[in-house]
């Protein structure tokens, strides 16, 4: 198979798969080698970055997706009739400790948070942003939450090392820093 029927079959697969198609799954299935899959993916990304359409090819939770663009958002929740992901100020507190902490226990979150938050939590692993990694080796051995590559994928990481430093927190608040430095989708 010649370099764009590659392209096309690569371009199909991730159209049709509901999750980040990783570049491992794509390697099973043509029988490529990476450092060719990558090149093509390379040039899919760039392709669909430099043209005029209502959406484009990100890496994200360690595979590729197609997303929308950011700007056409209005009009997709009016197909779907649904709303976008909302979180409430309690889960963004509770899903932010989570993410620069983890593993941590719901104990550590309400001595941090200084309130109950079970609830917040049961919501966010509704939601399946956060996910039980394991148990604490301490007494009552407490579940240990971190997140999951869904909570990648909404907010358009490619991995946490993307997230902004914590040091960094007090201009993300000023809006001098972006926490999502590519772009705002939020059409998930």
């Amino acid at each position: 198979m010649n370099r764009e029927e590659s392209k096309a079959i690569i371009e199909a697969l991730i159209f049709a798969s509901e999750a980040p198609l990783t570049v491992d799954k794509i390697k099973e299935l043509l029988k490529l080698q990476k450092s060719e899959i990558n090149f093509l993916l390379d040039e899919l990304v760039t392709e669909y970055n430099s043209s005029v359409r209502g959406f484009y090819l990100r890496k994200v939770a360690n595979g590729y997706q197609f997303r929308t663009k950011p700007e056409y958002a209005v009009w997709i929740q009016r197909l779907k009739k649904v709303k976008a992901l909302r979180l409430s100020q309690p889960m963004m507190e509770v899903l932010a400790m989570i993410v620069y902490k983890q593993p941590i226990t719901r104990v550590e979150i309400e001595y941090i948070r200084g309130v109950d938050s079970e609830g917040v939590i049961k919501s966010l692993l509704d939601k399946k942003l956060i996910t039980i990694l394991g148990r604490k080796d301490v007494p009552g051995r407490p579940f240990l939450f971190g997140t999951t590559a869904k909570f990648l994928e909404v907010f358009g990481l490619e991995s946490l090392k993307d997230l902004p430093a914590l040091d960094n927190i007090d201009q993300l608040k000023e809006g001098e820093l972006s926490l999502f430095p590519a772009d705002q989708d939020k059409t998930e």
